[in-house]
């Protein structure tokens, strides 16, 4: 089979890049130019999903991307993805980009997040130490069409009901709200201001009244507990479970292949000496993408230990480090996670992003399309790691009060209203940059596109269980290696 590359070379009209010239047409424009696209995209052919004899092999894909990864790492992320099809599904953003490449689109581009699974959403403090809940991944973000990240979110959500064992109609009505919600969101949107896009946010009291009389007793208990949860999940919750003592001081325990502290990577104290020097070094220079404030907060810490730490499904093999942060004294840490930035899985089908270090590129459509960023979130491009190999960098909070929902808990009910929380949220980060207008003039009042992503996420479940099988049979007939159960 032909590999992405070649069967699907960036086209001139996928080249998305934002604009923000919107304020030279009318609101009465900006929704001819969305309802004239349905010409380019009927709503009604968003159902279809047909990748064709000529389809890239999905696990030819996966292979390619474990050439810049950390060797001995990609075994493991084999692992994770062979455990059920919803892994699977995680760890496969490329194939899913290659394959939604061949698919209609309405031309109205968006700062799109790449991989909008349903676990990619979840719970985090903001800088004002209230709980919002909001898109949480940004590895793959990049401009792009918006019927991409609707998508995935859908098809995620049509592979997590049959996970839990959902009937058909219900995997239906749940994949159906989701799209409804966001098409009735991006309608809310389009009719307010531009400061009240920017300002709007999914805080959680604020979501929890608003879906409130869709909850039942039991889900307000879920939810409550979850909320609670978030706000003891923090630096020193993670210093606590990730440390011990030694001599006085906090050490990052061993755990491998999880958690490898830096002095059991490096033969020697000389070298360890020598690859401080660099952390400091890039700490250093990762302040300077800070706000002056926050650069000031940050000077107050000191260096304490470091680890690799592996961290998701898609991420593993990438390389992340966490540094652990001492301030007034050892009851005052902080942890940073530092994960190393490739190109987005969307580049190679839209095209290359505007900026050079894919650190930035992340940090820059975090900050769009976030309601509220993480207060140390920012990048830097280094040589610090174990090959000596100038990289890019993304720096954010190992843990500051988040939380993931978990999706095998939740029955039919708990996972509708969960879809349409995440269908809300993503048209809100949408629209701070896309064509709100106009998104909501092609959407239109009808269910017609709905009903259609609904029907393409079950097609495209269908390919993703084929999908998840062949990895398991390229593990099995010993064409990949891969280590289950870590």
């Amino acid at each position: 089979m032909s590999t992405a590359t070649e069967a699907h070379k960036p086209l001139q009209s996928l080249r998305y890049r934002l604009s923000t010239s919107l304020a030279e047409l009318t609101p009465a424009q900006r929704a001819a130019l969305g309802r004239s696209a349905r010409d380019r995209a009927p709503r009604e052919s968003h159902a279809v999903f047909d990748p064709g004899r000529d389809r890239a092999d999905p696990i030819g894909l996966l292979e390619e991307q474990a050439a810049s990864r950390v060797p001995e790492l990609v075994p493991v992320r084999r692992g994770r993805m062979m455990v059920s099809p919803f892994t699977f599904f995680r760890g496969a953003a490329l194939p899913m980009a290659s394959d939604l490449a061949t698919t209609p689109v309405s031309g109205l581009g968006v700062q799109a997040c790449g991989d909008a699974h349903l676990s990619n959403f979840g719970i985090f403090g903001s800088a004002e130490r209230r709980l919002v809940f909001d898109v949480n991944d940004f590895d793959e973000t990049l401009p792009g069409p918006w019927e991409w990240d609707v998508k995935r979110l859908a098809t995620s959500l049509e592979i997590a009901a049959r996970d839990n064992g959902f009937s058909h109609k219900h995997r239906h009505r749940i994949v159906k709200a989701a799209v409804a919600r966001y098409r009735s969101a991006m309608r809310d949107f389009s009719g307010m201001s531009n400061l009240d896009v920017w300002y709007a946010r999914a805080d959680m009291d604020d979501l929890r009244r608003e879906f409130d009389s869709q909850l039942r007793k039991r889900q307000r208990k879920f939810v409550d507990k979850g909320i609670a949860k978030a706000q003891t999940r923090d630096s020193m919750q993670e210093v606590a479970k990730l440390t011990r003592v030694v001599h006085g001081r906090p050490r990052i325990i061993s755990d491998p292949p999880l958690l490898v502290p830096l002095d059991d990577l490096l033969p020697s104290t000389t070298d360890y000496a020598a690859f401080e020097a660099q952390v400091r070094g890039l700490l250093t220079q990762y302040r300077r993408t800070l706000e002056t404030d926050r650069r000031f907060l940050l000077e107050t810490y000191a260096f304490a230990d470091m680890a690799r730490k592996v961290v998701g499904v898609g991420s593993v093999g990438t390389r992340c480090w966490i540094i652990l942060l001492l301030g007034k004294d050892t009851s005052d840490s902080l942890f940073l996670q530092v994960k190393e930035a490739e190109e987005s899985v969307l580049s190679r089908f839209v095209g290359a992003s505007e900026y050079t270090d894919q650190g930035q590129r992340v940090v820059a459509g975090q900050r769009l399309m976030q309601a509220t960023s993480d207060i140390f979130l920012g990048w830097q491009h280094t040589e610090v790691g174990l090959d000596g190999q100038p990289r890019d960098f993304y720096v954010r909070q190992l843990r500051d009060w988040k939380y993931s929902v978990p999706i095998e808990s939740l029955g039919p009910p708990g996972l509708q209203l969960y879809g349409e929380m995440c269908g809300w949220t993503l048209a809100r980060a949408h629209a701070r940059s896309g064509d709100r207008i106009a998104i909501a003039a092609y959407l239109g009042s009808s269910n017609i596109f709905d009903k259609a992503v609904t029907r393409f996420a079950s097609a495209y479940a269908d390919q993703n269980e084929r999908d998840h099988a062949a990895l398991l049979e390229a593990v099995e007939s010993g064409r990949l290696t891969a280590e289950r159960n870590i």
